[in-house]
């Protein structure tokens, strides 16, 4: 009697306490948003202490080890990125598998976590180098538990195959839940935007590559010039593509993780206010539009004007920390500012435009690219300054000169770029990397000979847990150092 009541009892509990309305496997529209929320807080939080460190933006000042500003590298910088990125990989990769599911098939979800792989691919190999690649994030389903590392060279071109499925997969148009998306609000067009824009971004980190250089410069020309109907890409500061915090639920700003106390704590550095001060750059005005009681990027000024302390002091040297970026969460700071999740601007987007002109790669002509992107760079902060571009560039003597030198030109272009670059992830240091522009001071306490760091270090656990495979890794690309150029940056 007892089988029989426990037969019949279970016989249908699965279908009995299943949700019709729902399902045992989250859907894409449910995966998107908080994967993209920690990709964003994972690089954010270190661009603000690393990039930012490096690039000259803020010095954390003391004379104890590990100061990156000294390019003082301690090994544990590897592995807060390295683990947030990949597991962020998983969630985007299950929205492709579920999004290419009979029940649940839509193009625009597909497309869209080709997209995001590829900007997080993109920044993890850029960051570390050669990585696992083809065989990452398999462990669920494949049980590899001890991926290969890939070439840099080919992540990238595997990158760009990605990228064109994506354009072609958006191209359809299928629509997405509005709700599941921060970024965009389920406007699919102009995801597929920045997916071309992005995927510019990359042919001109590779354009330098004597092996790549000519199919990339050919590429770009095609998305750029060509075929502009087959690749649309960001045309507007409305278009950039940036999750943009309001402060409700999940759309909080990581920088509120940090204490304030420590938020205001690093100065600024004198490259990265000097400029803006000298300039007269509205960022940093006391604004007379909209209601904030401090400047657009909240910078508190030190003894009525903005001043900054020299990166790469020597220890000992202990200057005085004068202008820094204001912590209270109440009033204007980057704490609270809906900007800071920044994937990529439109005016990014028109400095890679203004180099590719200036080489010759595309029509137009640079001075119009140029000066765009510097108006967008300000506009996107302040959209109601309506002085004239050109009159703003010359009266802070950076007006574009066509009778410079191409190196002159291309400190112009990356200047300006460095500074609509601001908490765009770790692309200031990746930039810096591929150019050698703007062209940063070298102070007498810096370590690593004085050069730039070229990437992170793996983190110390995968020697441990990945043995074979990252011997292997050391081997193809170098010493698991500091100073090991990662492949696009050798000559």
């Amino acid at each position: 009697m007892c089988g029989i009541l426990l037969s019949s009892c279970t016989k249908d509990f699965k279908e009995i306490n299943t949700n019709p309305n729902g399902t045992p496997v989250a859907l894409p529209q449910q995966l998107l948003a908080p994967a993209l929320v920690s990709t964003l807080s994972y690089g954010m939080l270190r661009n603000r202490n690393f990039n930012n460190e490096l690039m000259q933006v803020t010095v954390d000042m003391g004379d104890a080890e590990g100061k990156v500003f000294r390019y003082d590298y301690r090994a544990t910088w590897a592995d807060y990125l390295y683990n947030g990125w990949y597991s962020e990989l998983t969630n985007f990769k299950d929205i492709y598998k579920i999004a290419s599911q009979e029940l649940n098939y839509n193009k625009s979800y597909m497309g869209i976590s080709l997209i995001c792989q590829s900007w997080i691919y993109s920044m993890l190999t850029d960051t570390y180098g050669d990585i696992p690649y083809s065989e990452s994030n398999l462990g669920k389903d494949s049980g590899i538990y001890e991926p290969v590392f890939d070439a840099q060279k080919d992540i990238y071109l595997d990158i760009f195959k990605k990228l064109e499925e994506a354009n072609t997969l958006l191209s359809v148009g299928t629509a997405i839940n509005a709700a599941s998306d921060p970024v965009y609000g389920g406007v699919v067009a102009n995801w597929r935007k920045f997916g071309n824009s992005l995927y510019l971004r990359l042919l001109l980190r590779l354009s330098g590559k004597a092996e790549v250089s000519e199919s990339c410069i050919a590429k770009i020309k095609d998305i750029v010039i060509v075929n502009t109907a087959t690749y649309p890409i960001i045309a507007s500061n409305a278009e950039s593509a940036i999750l943009r915090w309001t402060g409700v639920g999940p759309y909080s700003s990581p920088y509120l993780s940090v204490r304030e106390q420590d938020f205001k704590t690093p100065g600024l550095g004198s490259f990265f206010i000097d400029h803006l001060a000298a300039w007269n750059d509205p960022r940093i005005d006391i604004p007379t539009y909209g209601t904030n009681s401090i400047n657009r990027w909240g910078i508190a000024p030190y003894s009525g004007s903005y001043q900054g302390i020299p990166a790469g002091y020597a220890p000992g040297e202990n200057p005085i920390k004068k202008s820094y970026f204001y912590s209270n969460t109440s009033t204007s700071s980057l704490m609270t500012e809906p900007l800071t999740g920044m994937m990529m601007n439109y005016a990014e987007l028109q400095f890679i435009l203004a180099e590719a002109a200036v080489k010759g790669w595309i029509s137009g002509t640079a001075e119009s690219y140029y000066n765009n992107g510097a108006l967008n760079s300000i506009t996107l902060w302040l959209p109601k300054w309506s002085v004239p571009i050109k009159d703003f560039l010359t009266a802070a003597d950076i007006e574009w000169i066509e009778s410079a030198t191409l190196d002159e030109k291309m400190e112009k272009i990356h200047l300006q770029k460095y500074y609509a670059l601001f908490l765009t992830d770790m692309q200031q240091w990746f930039e810096y990397r591929r150019t050698g522009h703007p062209a940063l001071p070298k102070g007498p306490g810096l370590r690593n000979n004085g050069i730039m760091p070229a990437r992170m270090t793996y983190p110390v656990y995968v020697q441990s847990t990945n043995p074979t495979n990252y011997k292997l890794a050391v081997a193809a690309q170098g010493p698991d150092v500091i100073s090991t150029q990662v492949w696009w940056q050798k000559p």
